[in-house]
Order: structure tokens, then sequence, then C-alpha cells
């Protein structure tokens, strides 16, 4: 049962985060500038498809993975902030039961853990994209 709940938070998840960063990422399909719509046929769908010839950014301190990684950066903070309070309320509630006492130390730890590798992760990401990437 407990296995089953935790899957079912996990998936919950993932939905949340599709959407907070499909929020954050702009469409990269764009209407030429001089597209007009109200005479369309094949030849000028298929050159409105193509765009406006300008390309995303997708590298430097507005691209799109800088905007990602910051997003998750804050989602997984967020959740790691939230779990040290419940691994804390867990722990003062625990009444001296040495399992549950565990299960909050655990929650604790596993917190922590989580906010160190966040940390990392993003630390690695800004050596990659400002040592590889050339400025632009």
């Amino acid at each position: 049962m407990k296995s089953l709940r935790t899957l079912l938070q996990g998936l919950l998840v993932v939905p949340v985060l599709a959407l907070g960063v499909s929020a954050i990422v702009p469409a990269s399909a764009t209407y030429a500038a001089d597209c007009d719509t109200s005479n369309l046929n094949i030849s000028t769908g298929a050159d409105c498809a193509q765009g406006d010839n300008t390309q995303s950014d997708l590298f430097g301190p507005t691209g799109i993975f800088k905007t990602i990684t910051n997003v998750l950066l804050f989602i997984i903070g967020a959740v790691a902030v939230i779990m040290l309070i419940i691994g804390g309320i867990r722990y003062t509630i625990s009444g001296g039961d040495s399992g549950a006492v565990t299960s909050a130390k655990n929650t604790i730890l596993y917190a922590v853990v989580g906010i160190i590798v966040a940390v990392l992760a993003y630390a690695i990401v800004n050596f990659v994209l400002t040592s590889f990437v050339p400025a632009s």
C-alpha cells in the first residue's frame, strides 16, 4: 500500500514539471513576418511554416537550458524544503517511537541530500554552459 502511494505521488510530479517547463519555454514555431494568412495555398503555407529564420537562444544567460535549469532547481529546492519541514514535524510528533524517529531522520537526511545534489547539478550546468559554449 505504501509503495503504491509513493508511486502515485511520483506520477503526480511528472505533469507538474511538464506544465511548469512548457509555460516557461517559448514556442519554437513562429510565423514569418510577411506571412499573409488570408490567402494561403500550399506554397505560401510552406513558406509560413518555415518561420522568420531567427534562431532560438539555447545557450547563454537567457537560453532555454539556463531557464529550464533555473525552474527545475527552484522546484527541487521547494520540494526539499517542504520535505525538511515534514521530517521535522514527523520527528516532533514521533513520541519516542524508535521506528517513527528513524523514519523522520531518514526523511530529513534525504531532503538534505536532495538539496546538495540540486546545488551541485546547478553548479555543473553553469560550469559547462560558461566553459564550453562560446560567448556570442
